[in-house]
């Protein structure tokens, strides 16, 4: 046996014992990704000419293993997100209603995006906005929340084309720090 399934193993472990204690854990699912996992990558405005900067990577809060997101978004020169992306193995569940994330920050709004097998123009997405504060909280996100990124996408997200997830700081000026213990669908 290779070292790949043997962290895979141990990280499905991790997965149950970090989601042992929470009161919503029969509604988690088994799509929830534990960070780290090798799998994100960090995208900026840059790659259409845009001026933000950041960085996405993968430390440690309390001795679990987080994301953490951090950076200027600036909107000069047609620009203005930071992200930190993930492609998805599989779809949502079929009975899937929405986003889970255990998340904190620095008290400044942030987005999901979620991009599906129609999505099939770089700059096309869903976006959903979500809170931040110092504390970590557990936010849920209803598919029915997200918003179509233009209008050659379809009105509603589909959950069964939902191909990658992205955790963005978008739209305006500002210092992004965001951290994520976990993101799901419930």
């Amino acid at each position: 046996m290779t070292i790949r399934p043997i962290l895979a193993i141990l990280a499905s472990l991790l997965c149950l014992a970090l989601l042992l204690p929470l009161t919503a854990r029969a509604e988690m699912t088994a799509q929830t990704r534990l960070i780290p996992d090798d799998s994100w990558t960090y995208v900026s405005d840059q790659v259409m000419g845009g001026v933000s900067e950041g960085r996405a990577r993968i430390g440690t809060v309390d001795g679990q293993p987080v994301l953490h997101l951090t950076g200027q978004v600036s909107t000069a020169n047609r620009g203005g997100f930071i992200q930190a992306r993930v492609t998805l193995d599989s779809p949502p569940p079929e009975k899937a209603s929405g986003v889970v994330l255990r998340v904190r920050g620095n008290g400044e709004g942030y987005f999901v995006h979620l991009r599906t097998s129609g999505t099939v123009l770089p700059w096309q997405y869903y976006q959903a906005p979500f809170p931040t504060t110092p504390d970590w909280a557990e936010v849920r996100i209803p598919f029915t929340a997200f918003k179509a990124s233009g209008n050659l996408l379809r009105g509603a997200v589909r959950p069964d084309s939902i191909r990658s997830l992205g955790i963005v700081a978008y739209g305006r000026d500002h210092s992004a720090d965001i951290s994520v213990m976990w993101v799901g669908f419930y």
